[in-house]
């Protein structure tokens, strides 16, 4: 049997190859606009934000959390990169976390992997960024609308993803749209409550301790504690992560309980596999190990792509 981490995201041989090389396609047109338009739009400010904001979704992505009926469900994160930083920054970082865990950690098919970033970077995000947005225009721009806004995008976004990834799976002849939709649509709205309940904390939290973060222009003192402060906390939750559920998470509880968990692929290599790092014999430091690790090179990479473009805009400026 495939390991749970593996199944965390899509893994190969669930999706059909015309179906994942157009998903990739689409994947690779819209990842490069986000690309081009963050140029444009993003500032020096929020250059900082988008690597740690990397890093603290990658590293609560490992802490899944349990949902009735045996089986877990774990922070995506697009909805709140989508709230901090607009749709086109929130692109960029939820790239990096899920192409690292795919390329580093075996966590996600590379086949598919245009598949779990149309889901997760794309179709996440804009759900979580337009209900967010509808959210606060009829609620109002106060923190209940703020707090209201980040329930509902974080909700919506998880299970409009996860429909997304039915309607993959079925159109693929994995499974029946009939059994694929209800049961991943199902399932998917417990975790999504999870995923809504955690948006509205860090919401919560930023609103009281940076509440410019939230207003979309951080302010240039205190860059340096935001930086601390968010890469300690990406780091507690590597940390935390061998506390995370046992029980399959909604795609793989899915998947066994309709009978086609044996389609999924073996990695054609393996880094970091299963998030265990290589080489330590106890499971919960070497758990911790693969986690810091990840931490570090998600901030890296999302911090070196937000820099970039932000030079860009200003050369172009």
């Amino acid at each position: 049997m495939i390991a749970q981490a593996i199944l965390m995201h899509i893994p190969d041989g669930f999706l059909s190859i015309p179906l994942s090389a157009l998903l990739w396609i689409i994947a690779v047109v819209l990842i490069g606009y986000a690309l081009w338009r963050s140029g444009q739009e993003l500032g020096e400010r929020q250059a900082p934000l988008m690597g740690v904001l990397a890093a603290v979704i990658f590293a609560g992505q490992m802490l899944n959390f349990s949902v009735t009926g045996g089986t877990s469900g774990h922070l995506v994160g697009g909805a709140l990169a989508a709230i901090l930083l607009g749709p086109w920054g929130a692109m960029l970082v939820m790239t990096t976390v899920v192409g690292v865990q795919a390329l580093l950690f075996q966590d996600g098919g590379l086949l598919v992997l245009g598949a779990n970033l149309v889901n997760m970077a794309v179709i996440a995000v804009w759900v979580g960024y337009a209900a967010y947005r509808t959210v606060r225009k009829v609620a109002g721009e106060g923190r209940l609308g703020t707090l209201v806004g980040g329930f509902v995008a974080g909700w919506l976004s998880i299970v409009i993803s996860a429909l997304a990834c039915a309607l993959e799976l079925a159109l693929s002849g994995t499974s029946p749209a009939n059994m694929a939709v209800p049961a991943m649509g199902g399932i998917h709205m417990l975790i999504g409550i999870g995923e809504g309940l955690i948006t509205v904390g860090a919401l919560a939290f930023l609103s009281a301790a940076r509440g410019d973060l939230l207003q979309g222009r951080p302010q240039q003192a205190g860059r340096t504690a935001v930086w601390i402060g968010g890469l300690v906390i990406a780091v507690l939750l590597a940390v935390l992560s061998p506390l995370a559920s046992s029980h399959p998470d909604g795609l793989e509880w899915v998947a066994e309980e309709y009978g086609f968990i044996s389609a999924a692929q073996e990695p054609v290599y393996r880094i970091i596999p299963d998030y265990l790092f290589p080489g330590v014999p106890d499971e919960a430091l070497a758990t911790i190990l693969a986690g810091i690790v990840g931490v570090v090179i998600v901030f890296g990479v999302a911090l070196a792509v937000a820099y970039a473009r932000r030079g860009r805009g200003e050369a172009q400026a």
